[in-house]
């Protein structure tokens, strides 16, 4: 099981330290599992001209490889003028329409009020549905003050994410059951 993590954005730390959160807790629950985290801040990534991701080089080309391999990935994203970060949406435009199909996807947000909270069902949502992923339909929206001094310290917000983890890997087990009965169906 090969489980990606995207922290969305170039700027900031808080959408790090919540996928940091979010991707230590899927290695204490599911240590056998292949976790990756893919911190846009860390790559340099062209923006998406239309090729196919695999004739791109270094870091664009390591970035959306790695995401098409993984079985389920958790996106994290803050939130920009009331929607997902340019560098986020660059990735989308990287990888093919049917990108995620067969995937499990899951989402958390981080912001500056709860005015944003409808971000993730108003603009990532249907980026993910257009693309194909089986999404998981809770999500976890992080606030400004549940953030001190670059740790989370809401304890609902810690178990939100801990069910997040496990919704993920529970929503692709079944997943691949589903997949496993019908190429049983089909094989002749």
């Amino acid at each position: 099981m090969k489980i990606v993590g995207i922290a969305g954005s170039n700027v900031g730390t808080k959408t790090k330290t919540a996928m940091d959160y979010t991707l230590n807790a899927a290695r204490a629950q599911y240590p056998n599992a292949e976790i990756t985290l893919l911190d846009l801040a860390e790559y340099t990534i062209v923006f998406g001209d239309g090729r196919d991701y695999r004739e791109y080089d270094g870091d664009t080309k390591y970035v959306a490889e790695t995401i098409m391999e993984a079985d389920a990935i958790i996106i994290g994203t803050p939130t920009f003028q009331a929607s997902i970060p340019a560098t986020l949406k660059n990735i989308f435009d990287l990888l093919p329409v049917n990108a995620f199909r067969g995937k499990v996807v899951s989402m958390l947000a981080t912001a500056g009020s709860a005015r944003h909270f409808l971000m993730i069902e108003q603009q990532l949502k249907p980026i993910l549905s257009y693309m194909k992923a089986h999404i998981i339909p809770t999500y976890v929206f992080i606030e400004e003050k549940d953030f001190h001094r670059n740790e989370i310290v809401n304890d609902d917000i810690l178990f939100r994410i801990d069910r997040l983890v496990e919704d993920t890997v529970m929503h692709l087990n079944v997943l691949t059951a589903i997949q496993e009965a019908k190429d049983a169906a089909y094989d002749f």
